[in-house]
């Protein structure tokens, strides 16, 4: 199976490196494990961060200025929706904090903690897309 061709904004790049967040490693790590998740998601800038669309809408962004962690916050977009009767997706990792029906967070204090979700996070990425496109 060929590995699938992750394109970095050049623009969130340069934003990370005037802002110079401290937790610089795994901020990249995360924006390759997002990218790598679903081809069809696009990296921009929203909130002074990384943020990430699927069909120009957005659905995940990056919380860098944090001090003491990392967030990435699950949503359905700009615009106020109707909540959803039930939450989003299944998130059977634990790891989401939910905040509505269709809005979560997720929280990193370390790499250790990144390597660790990889697999969890991957699949709550491509569960997200999927089913924040479909109620939107």
């Amino acid at each position: 199976m060929e590995k699938q061709q992750i394109h970095l904004n050049s623009e969130v790049t340069a934003l990370l490196d005037v802002l110079n967040p401290p937790f610089r490693n795994e901020i990249e790590l995360l924006r390759q494990l997002i990218l790598s998740a679903d081809s069809g998601l696009t990296e921009n800038i929203k909130w002074n961060g990384p943020n990430y669309c699927f069909d120009h809408e957005d659905r995940i962004t990056m919380r860098v200025q944090a001090p003491k962690q990392l967030q990435l916050i699950f949503h359905r977009g700009a615009k106020v929706k109707e909540q959803p009767k039930d939450k989003l997706i299944k998130d059977a990792s634990g790891l989401l904090a939910w905040k509505e029906n269709d809005r979560a967070v997720a929280s990193f204090k370390n790499m250790a903690e990144i390597e660790n979700r990889k697999e969890d996070l991957t699949t709550i990425v491509r569960d997200w897309i999927r089913a924040a496109g479909l109620s939107a």
